[in-house]
């Protein structure tokens, strides 16, 4: 797992522009972003660690916010492609780059191309992802062109109603009914640009320009991948690897505009073998991480009571209420499990302090709720999470009663000294998991830290 990058500064014709260099491989890959990022606040994010794990196994990976976005400099007036190749520039120069392999995803297409045509000798191959780069509309038939336009309407809503996480709808649609995504996409949205930055840079993005002189000009190896079903009409795509002489096209399978979302490794695994001729073997994504599992007590009674409709909205009162309270314990909801969920925290003192309040306040939505929390290795499997200590917690969760919270001796004692006090519930048999399993159920908490100042007080 690569650790966190230092962020730095390039200097371009119009300001500070921050880039971070990750991995150490032999070949430099600079990823060329869409229409805003932050590459401070996009770690916090799974699926972009994973992202780049998988291109800096066997690439040293350069990424950065184009000027207006993220942490580099705001610009005053729309910037113009040429704009942004300048900034691509100043970062390959900064970070040392010679001849290096382009990542163009979404706008950055647009930007790659440019600059693989102005500069070929800077670059050494073109990697093409999920762009309208030149596109036309003889590109596309009727329901293409249907989607374009409603792609175009929801950027347009997504700009007057910025920081409100619009952005799921089309960039990742496969999470657009997950609460806490949207809000982490607002946040994003953010950090990334201002109100204003938002609306600026949008007219950068509509106003692209006929390229059709610089296709003809593009004379590097040249690989075009986009997903069968992103907003970005696949026949945009198609159209543009026709245009670029020897291009490559790949079709993927998918739903999702932004790359590390959904089947990330179709994705780097194509750009691999493109860039390296071959494809190896990544060893699974482990991670550290205390596994909240839930279930709903009764709930076969529940559902036979209320019906199919009146279940469906008791189980949505259900999940909007346990999505809130695992995101402001800074959790990560990951799937719902028939009758319950699946969630990871970073830190068990979060999730004992979660799986109770959540146990707590189930009843005022009508129902009760059992939960079960160990902390060990997990293997991540694109948004999912699998190993031991999912089953582990799983099980420990059949253990408790209603209303009732379990967990391990494991997180017993990785939360020792946080304020939090438990009950002894004896050892168990867990069924599939070998030997005894001493459990116990958190009854309060206080914090340790009012009580020094209580103490200092009291000098």
């Amino acid at each position: 797992m690569v650790r966190i990058p230092d962020t730095l500064y390039a200097t371009g014709p119009t300001g500070k522009i921050a880039y971070q260099v990750i991995g150490d491989g032999p070949i430099d890959l600079v990823i060329v972003p869409g229409w805003f990022s932050h590459i401070d606040k996009l770690w916090e994010y799974a699926e972009w660690r994973s992202f780049i794990e998988a291109f800096a196994s066997f690439a040293r990976v350069v990424v950065y916010d184009k000027s207006g976005t993220g942490l580099s400099d705001p610009v005053d007036g729309v910037p113009t492609v040429e704009n942004r190749a300048d900034d691509l520039r100043a970062v390959m120069d900064a970070a040392g780059c010679g001849r290096t392999a382009l990542f163009g995803f979404s706008e950055g297409g647009l930007v790659s191309t440019l600059f693989a045509a102005s500069f070929p000798d800077r670059v050494s191959a073109l990697v093409l992802y999920g762009t309208a780069a030149g596109g036309h509309i003889g590109d596309l038939d009727v329901a293409a062109v249907t989607r374009a336009s409603e792609l175009v309407a929801m950027l347009r809503s997504t700009v007057d109603h910025w920081g409100e996480g619009l952005t799921l709808d089309w960039a990742v649609p496969s999470q657009k009914d997950n609460v806490e995504a949207r809000r982490r996409m607002g946040a994003l949205e953010r950090a990334a640009m201002s109100p204003k930055m938002a609306l600026i840079t949008w007219q950068a993005v509509v106003r692209q320009l006929d390229m059709a002189d610089i296709y003809a000009n593009v004379r590097v190896p040249t690989l075009v991948l986009h997903r069968t079903h992103d907003a970005i009409p696949v026949e945009l795509g198609r159209a543009l690897a026709g245009r670029i002489s020897g291009a490559r096209f790949v079709e993927l399978d998918g739903i999702d505009h932004v790359p590390w979302f959904g089947d990330y490794k179709s994705v780097t695994g194509e750009v691999e073998e493109f860039l390296t001729g071959q494809r190896h073997e990544h060893p699974p994504d482990r991670v550290l991480a205390t596994v909240l599992f839930t279930d709903i007590v009764d709930s076969t009674h529940y559902a036979a009571e209320l019906g199919d409709h009146g279940w469906r909205e008791l189980l949505q009162r259900h999940d909007d209420l346990a999505q809130a309270e695992i995101a402001s314990f800074r959790g990560t909801f990951l799937k719902h499990t028939g009758d319950g969920l699946l969630a990871t925290f970073d830190g068990p003192t979060r999730a004992v302090l979660c799986a109770t309040k959540l146990a707590q306040r189930m009843p005022q939505v009508g129902l009760n709720i059992r939960g079960g929390l160990h902390t060990g290795e997990c293997i991540r499997r694109g948004d999912d999470i699998g190993g031991i200590a999912v089953h582990i917690a799983a099980r420990i969760a059949a253990k408790a009663g209603a209303r009732e919270v379990l967990v391990s001796n494991t997180v017993k004692d990785l939360v020792y000294g946080s304020g939090i006090t438990f009950e002894e519930r004896g050892a168990h048999v867990l069924k599939g998991v070998p030997g005894e399993w001493q459990l116990h159920a958190p009854t309060g908490y206080h914090d340790p830290m009012q009580d020094a100042l209580a103490s200092a007080g009291a000098w």
